[in-house]
């Protein structure tokens, strides 16, 4: 039987994109869009948020996918965790105070796979950074990303993963976001952000050291390597036990 979904955010670009994949799909079943103002996509309807609560009971919806902006996604998660409803939760930017609604929310009640990139790719690049953090922890280190010209948050939430992981195996540093004027290097990790165009994701961290420097960087062309990563998710959540999963969990890879 086909897993259905509901997407919020139905017509911005990432939920067209996922929205076009579910419909596209042998074993989900579209059932549902959730956005400011009413409408469609892929035959079925789009309802706007004060009608979404209705839509999830109509529909049976078996998950949810949310790629919005985070005051959106912590009702959109409450929401979904009265009704039972699964999760899979790709929007960034949420605040420590957003985090802990959330996780009470779901906690004891729903299955919720949250990610800051569901990309398998960037997936991988993150267990290549915590390895390479562990055996360059004495290396001087950059962080850079760049995204398209639209995006609130910064750094992104991918950033915000690299960083956390190089503090937790080379121990913890100050972050410098961005250098102007007379700044001598000291142990910090500097943080760089770009914002331009249409660019879809890149991420590098540079580890130097007196004649060599290496770096690990991804890529992103299209949204679509988001989307999948999502649509396997969301396969992979339903009828899981109750809690919050990460994408590690998802495609099987060693924390």
């Amino acid at each position: 039987m086909k897993k259905k979904v509901i997407v919020c955010g139905a017509s911005g670009r990432m939920g067209q994109t996922i929205g076009r994949m579910v419909y596209e799909s042998s074993d989900l079943e579209l059932v549902g869009g959730i956005n400011l103002r009413p409408s469609t996509f892929f035959g079925v309807e789009i309802v706007e948020t004060r009608n979404a609560e209705d839509l999830l009971k109509r529909t049976k919806a078996d998950v949810l996918i949310d790629f919005t902006i985070a005051s959106a996604a912590v009702e959109n998660v409450k929401m979904a965790a009265r009704n039972n409803v699964a999760l899979v939760v790709g929007t960034t930017g949420f605040t420590p105070e957003q985090r802990a609604v959330m996780e009470t929310a779901i906690h004891g009640h729903v299955p919720a796979v949250i990610s800051s990139n569901f990309s398998v790719g960037v997936n991988i690049f993150w267990q290549l950074v915590r390895e390479s953090a562990k055996l360059l922890r004495d290396y001087d280190i950059e962080v850079i990303e760049a995204h398209h010209r639209n995006k609130k948050d910064a750094p992104s939430g991918t950033a915000k993963t690299i960083l956390q992981i190089i503090d937790e195996e080379a121990g913890t540093r100050e972050k410098t976001y961005g250098r102007e004027g007379m700044t001598e290097r000291k142990n910090e990790i500097g943080v760089h952000v770009i914002r331009g165009g249409d660019i879809v994701g890149d991420h590098t961290v540079m580890f130097s050291k007196n004649f060599e420097t290496i770096e690990l960087s991804h890529r992103a062309y299209d949204r679509s390597v988001f989307a999948s990563g999502a649509l396997h998710a969301a396969r992979w959540v339903v009828g899981r036990k109750p809690g919050i999963y990460g994408m590690s969990d998802v495609l099987g890879l060693k924390k």
